[in-house]
C-alpha cells in the first residue's frame, strides 16, 4: 500500500456524515429515484413473465413495438461435447469486430482458437448498407490472408455470423433485422435479409466463405456455455446491450405449432428483452430514462436496455449531475465550467466503474477523474454525493438485469441452474454480480441459510466458439435429414 494515501474503509457513514445538509438532501432524492425494493422487483418479473409467455404466442407480445419478439433461432439442441471440425466465426458487437477460427474436437468439450480483432469504426454506424458490409469481407480477406497465407485450396469455409441486433429468423442461415441498436442507425438495412447482401459481397470478393449460420451472440452465448458445463440453462448478455436465450419445448411455442415438431423438442428462443415494456407499464422510470429515450435514435424502443446496459448508464449518471447544475445552482460545481459534463455521451459506463473502483476514502482517484476528464475540480462532499449516485444507477441496473433471468426461471419452473453471462458490465463492472445474484434472493424467496440456487457464471466465448457450435451442430443435423428452418438446402449439404 502507498504511504499517505488512506485505503477506503467498509463503512462510509463517518464520510457521509461531513456531507452538507443540501448534499444529503440531493443524495436522498436520487436514492428515491433509483432505488428498487423487492416488491418492485417482483412486480416486475411478474409482468416479464407474462411477456415472454405472449411472445411464444401466435399474436406476439409487447417485448416489442410493432415487431415480433422471442425469436426462434433454429438451434434444435444443446451440443454434445463431441462435435469436430473446422468453422470461421465472425462476431459484430456494438463496439469491436471479431474474426475466429475455431477447430472443435481435439478433446470432448475442447477447442483451439486462433482470433483477431478489429474496430468498428463510428462512422460506419451512420454509414451506407454496402460499406458495412464491405467492411466486414475485408476484415475476413485480411484474417485469412494472414492466418492462412501459403493454403490454395481453401474452399467453402463454415461461418457462424455472430449479428447481436434484434433479426427475425425463419432460417437458420437468413435473418431479416427488425430494428437497429447500440447506437446503429444504416438506412436500407431494417426490415431486409441481412446475410443475401453480405453473401453477395464475398462472392465478389472470391472469399471462399459460406454463411452456414446467423447468430445472436445471446444464443452463441448459451450453446458455448452448455459445451462446456451441462448445468447451463440460460445465456445472457450484460454488456452495451442487454439479452438472453434460453431452450424451450416446441409444445410450448404456439407460433411454431405448424411445424409439428414433437412437443418435447427443444428450441433455443433468442427473447430480445432489451425491449421488455415498451408500453411503460412496469418499469421505474426516472426523467433522465425519459430523456435518454427521447434522444435516442429509436424513440419507444428498447426500454429495459436503457435502462440497465453499459451503452446507457454513463449517460444517466451525466444527465443526473446537469440536472443539479441548471436546477439546483450552486449546489455543485459552483462557478466551473461544465461544457464537457454538457456533451451527450461523454460519460461512458467505464467512468462510473472507475468511481466505484477508487480504494481510497478521500476519492482521490475520483477527484484525478473529474479534473482530468472533465476538468472540474471538486470538493470532499461533491465526490462523496458522485460516488452514491454511482452506486445507486449501477446497483439498480443489476437488479432490474436479474429480473429477466427470474423470470426466465418462474417461467420454465427452474429451481436451480447455472447461467451463463458475457459482456462488459457483467465482466468489467464492479459488484454487478453480487448485486444481481442479491436481487435474485429476493425475488426468488430463497431462504437465508441457502446458497445461490440460480447461479450467474461468467460464460464461455459465445459469440466466437457458440458460432462454431451451432454453425457445427445445423451441419450435423442437415447431414442426418434434419432440414427444418434451412433456406438453402443444397449449400448446406455442400458444406456437410
Amino acid at each position: 500500500m502507498e504511504s499517505g494515501r488512506p485505503r477506503r474503509k467498509q463503512s462510509r457513514k463517518g464520510s457521509m456524515a461531513e456531507v452538507p445538509k443540501d448534499l444529503q438532501n440531493q443524495i436522498k432524492e436520487f436514492e428515491d429515484l433509483f432505488t428498487v425494493d423487492c416488491t418492485k422487483l417482483k412486480q416486475i418479473v411478474d409482468h416479464f413473465v407474462h411477456e415472454l409467455e405472449k411472445g411464444l404466442s401466435v399474436e406476439g407480445g409487447n417485448i416489442k413495438l410493432t415487431l415480433q419478439p422471442m425469436n426462434v433461432t433454429w438451434v434444435f439442441s444443446f451440443p454434445t461435447g463431441n462435435e469436430k471440425g473446422t468453422y470461421l466465426a465472425l462476431d459484430m458487437g456494438g463496439t469491436n469486430l471479431r474474426v475466429c477460427e475455431i477447430v472443435l474436437g481435439e478433446e470432448k468439450g475442447g477447442f483451439d482458437i486462433t482470433q483477431s480483432k478489429y474496430r468498428l469504426p463510428e462512422e460506419l454506424k451512420t454509414g451506407t448498407a454496402e460499406g458495412l458490409w464491405g467492411y466486414l469481407a475485408d476484415c475476413l480477406q485480411q484474417f485469412i490472408e494472414y492466418h492462412h497465407e501459403n493454403e490454395e485450396c481453401l474452399s467453402n469455409l463454415p461461418l457462424g455470423f455472430t449479428f447481436s441486433y434484434p433479426a427475425t429468423q425463419e432460417y437458420i442461415d437468413h435473418g431479416v433485422l427488425q430494428r437497429w441498436t447500440k447506437g446503429f442507425d444504416i438506412d436500407g438495412v431494417e426490415g431486409r435479409d441481412v446475410v443475401a447482401p453480405f453473401e453477395e459481397v464475398l462472392v465478389k470478393g472470391g472469399l471462399p466463405i459460406k454463411i452456414a449460420a446467423l447468430v445472436n451472440d445471446t444464443t452463441g452465448t448459451l450453446i458455448a456455455s452448455a459445451y462446456t458445463d451441462p448445468e447451463i440453462r440460460i445465456g445472457c448478455i450484460f454488456g452495451t446491450g442487454v439479452n438472453a436465450a434460453y431452450m424451450e419445448d416446441a409444445g410450448s411455442i404456439p407460433k411454431i405449432a405448424h411445424l409439428k415438431l414433437p412437443p418435447d423438442t427443444p428450441v433455443a428462443i433468442n427473447c430480445e428483452y432489451g425491449a421488455f415494456d415498451n408500453e411503460h407499464v412496469v418499469l421505474p422510470r426516472t426523467p433522465y430514462d425519459l430523456i435518454i429515450d427521447r434522444d435516442s435514435p429509436r424513440p419507444g424502443q428498447q426500454t429495459f436496455e436503457k435502462m440497465t446496459a453499459g451503452l446507457y448508464l454513463g449517460e444517466i449518471f451525466r444527465l443526473a449531475l446537469i440536472d443539479i447544475v441548471d436546477h439546483k445552482p450552486g449546489l455543485i460545481f459552483e462557478g466551473q465550467d461544465v461544457s464537457k459534463l454538457r456533451k451527450p455521451f461523454s460519460l461512458d459506463t467505464s467512468f462510473l466503474s472507475a468511481i466505484e473502483e477508487d480504494p481510497y476514502e478521500n476519492l482521490l482517484e475520483t477527484r484525478e477523474l473529474f479534473e482530468t476528464t472533465l476538468d472540474i475540480m471538486t470538493t470532499q462532499p461533491e465526490l462523496e454525493m458522485c460516488r452514491r449516485l454511482a452506486e445507486l444507477i449501477g446497483t439498480r441496473a443489476a437488479r432490474l438485469s436479474a429480473c429477466g433471468v427470474a423470470a426466465i426461471c418462474k417461467k420454465k419452473n427452474i429451481e436451480s441452474c447455472h447461467v451463463g453471462a458475457d459482456g462488459s458490465v457483467f465482466n468489467k463492472y464492479p459488484h454487478f454480480k453480487a448485486r444481481g445474484a442479491q436481487a435474485l434472493r429476493e425475488i426468488l424467496d430463497w431462504a437465508d441459510h441457502e446458497v445461490d440456487k440460480v447461479d450467474i457464471l461468467r460464460a464461455e466465448d459465445g459469440s466466437g466458439v457458440g458460432a462454431a457450435l451451432i454453425a457445427a451442430l445445423t451441419l450435423k443435423r442437415v447431414k442426418e435429414g434434419n432440414l427444418v428452418g434451412v433456406r438453402d438446402h443444397a449449400l448446406m449439404k455442400s458444406l456437410t
